[in-house]
């Protein structure tokens, strides 16, 4: 044994001495608060696509027919030429294709296709926003912020003795000079 660890003797002790470490031991954390006091951390952020990957597997897609057309036309013993030009004929023709559909349709997609979900669900996000009629500037809150801020210089107007009270109705107005 070395450094005193384990059993002198394993003998008698049901067990072989082999000594392992405790792995479902949870340390305590030094951080007593879990989760952020900082509000603007919570907001959310959509994950953006990478475009190299995005063309990468538009390509893929592409030569993947490509090169399925060609083993069949091999497997048929069609001329090497005539292989060539049908081959460019299809990859000019899908690329046509691919360039007119626009993006990825979303119902098609698999759950490994990360970025190509990512781009949908932004194209949809986007699609909304227009129908809503949303501003491309919106930030979400920003109602109640500017509400606090005019809640905020009417306190100060009032503690300056800038507005008083006139009429029945309980509005306020400023004095005419």
């Amino acid at each position: 044994m070395s450094s005193n660890v384990g059993l002198t003797t394993p003998r008698g002790s049901g067990t072989s001495g082999y000594v392992q470490r405790n792995l479902s031991h949870l340390k305590p954390r030094d951080n007593l608060q879990p989760y952020q006091k900082d509000f603007d951390s919570f907001k959310h952020r959509q994950r953006q696509p990478d475009k190299d990957i995005l063309e990468h597997d538009r390509k893929r897609e592409i030569e993947v027919k490509v090169f399925e057309l060609r083993d069949r036309l091999e497997d048929e013993g069609v001329d090497e030429d005539a292989i060539d030009d049908q081959c460019d004929t299809l990859r000019k023709q899908l690329e046509s294709k691919q360039a007119s559909n626009g993006g990825p349709n979303a119902r098609n997609l698999k759950s490994h296709q990360v970025h190509e979900l990512a781009k949908a669900k932004i194209e949809e996000s986007e699609k909304l926003r227009r129908a809503l009629g949303i501003r491309e500037d919106y930030e979400e809150g920003s109602h109640w912020k500017n509400q606090e801020e005019r809640r905020g210089e009417r306190e100060k107007q009032a503690a300056k003795g800038e507005t008083r009270e006139g009429g029945r109705d309980g509005r306020g107005y400023r004095d005419r000079d």
